[in-house]
């Protein structure tokens, strides 16, 4: 592995000088969406996760009460 150019532990980015950085992590703040894309990803991954139990739960009683009509009829 080489060596990275500069003075260690200092760097610049445009991004957080221009103030870019800082207005996107309020937007974000303020919506509760997250802008970038893995971010997003992640909060969908936690809302599914919670629902997915449910699901099952859901289809398993409609399964049951659709055999249990066709037993009655």
């Amino acid at each position: 592995m080489g060596r990275k150019k500069g003075i260690p532990g200092l760097s610049f980015s445009w991004k957080r000088a221009s103030g870019l950085s800082g207005a996107k992590a309020k937007i974000s703040r303020k919506t509760g969406i997250p802008l970038t894309r893995a971010g997003r990803q992640r909060k969908m991954c936690k809302v599914m996760g919670c629902c997915i139990p449910f699901a099952f739960l859901a289809v398993g009683f409609s399964v049951a009460i659709v055999g249990i009509l066709q037993l009655v009829t």
